[in-house]
């Protein structure tokens, strides 16, 4: 059987043994460029010995059934998927409200920065403000009232 085939490959009980390992015991499953050689193989004694037991091995591999989840199992996972969720919405809400604050106080330094640093100095002829000089002037009890003389 080592004699090739149609111009092809030959196929000997070796590499029948390792493509029946492979692909089963079914030609159908093997790659193409194999098949020729492999049914020519297969109808020797060694190569039907060999199709026999990969079929049997096939037959009970096919016959296997995995039984669907129970209404318990199916039931925690669901559970399980709705815990994580929730769970990582209120994460991804905290580290919001987390970022947020950081950013805002980020903001707060940079002005306390930008206050202290342009702020000029104020000199001793500077008016100092007290607690009744307003942004628009003094609005202390010596005042001019500015409505009253228009």
């Amino acid at each position: 059987m080592t004699e090739d085939i149609e111009g092809g490959p030959a196929m000997d009980a070796r590499r029948f043994a390792a493509l029946a390992q492979a692909y089963g015991g079914d030609l159908r499953r093997w790659p193409e460029a194999e098949r020729e050689a492999a049914t020519a193989f297969a109808s020797g004694e060694a190569g039907q010995a060999m199709a026999r037991h990969t079929g049997t091995l096939d037959a009970l591999l096919d016959s296997y059934r995995v039984q669907p989840p129970s209404k318990a199992l199916h039931s925690s996972i669901l559970r399980a998927a709705d815990r994580h969720l929730v769970h990582r919405r209120r994460q991804r809400f905290w580290w919001l409200g987390l970022g947020l604050a950081g950013i805002g106080l980020a903001g707060a330094v940079a002005g306390l920065a930008l206050v202290s640093i342009v702020t000029p100095e104020a000199g001793s002829d500077h008016y100092v403000l007290d607690a009744n000089a307003t942004a628009f002037g003094d609005a202390g009890p010596d005042a001019e009232n500015g409505e009253e003389s228009l």
